[in-house]
């Protein structure tokens, strides 16, 4: 599973320069070409923004905002990952907490997961270990296209995959 996850991000869900003024015009616009893509239900954007106002995404790692919205299975038919740099940052409830606190995220790199069957933690741990690595994420959010993307992605499960 873990292998064969990265290698299947395809360049048509990777949004570089992506321009949205809220957290859902992100969704409608990523979960809107997984929908597309068939590998994401009708229901899937609802799902992913039902979802954020209870479970909300967003985190700081080290001076980057990064959210990893997802949902539950039901709305996947098959798993992928969306991957967006945004022009301009986006607030995000920070994870781990009530939104009614109101702490928040400004999110410039996102990680859209439909994760179909019971691959939820194993997807979930993939982006977090990519997102950890703080020269990665960086090199991630200077990306000008989506093959430097995934290259980027690339090198670092190969260099995983070597000391393992």
């Amino acid at each position: 599973m873990e292998k064969v996850f990265w290698q299947k991000i395809e360049e048509s869900l990777i949004f570089v320069d992506l321009e949205a003024g809220s957290t859902d015009e992100i969704f409608e616009k990523m979960g809107g070409a997984l929908i597309r893509s068939g590998k994401c239900k009708a229901s899937y954007i609802d799902a992913l923004k039902e979802r954020e106002d209870v479970f909300p995404t967003g985190i700081m790692v080290q001076d980057i905002g990064v959210a990893i919205p997802h949902t539950d299975p039901e709305h996947v038919a098959e798993s992928a990952i969306a991957i967006g740099v945004l022009q301009e940052p986006v607030d995000f409830f920070h994870m781990g907490t009530n939104p009614a606190e109101g702490a928040k995220v400004p999110v410039i790199f996102v990680i859209m997961l439909a994760i179909a069957g019971n691959h939820h933690l194993e997807m979930l741990q993939k982006a977090i270990q990519l997102i950890q690595d703080q020269e990665v994420l960086w090199k991630l959010t200077q990306a000008e296209n989506a093959k430097q993307i995934i290259e980027i992605i690339k090198k670092k499960e190969e260099k995983e995959n070597e000391n393992s």
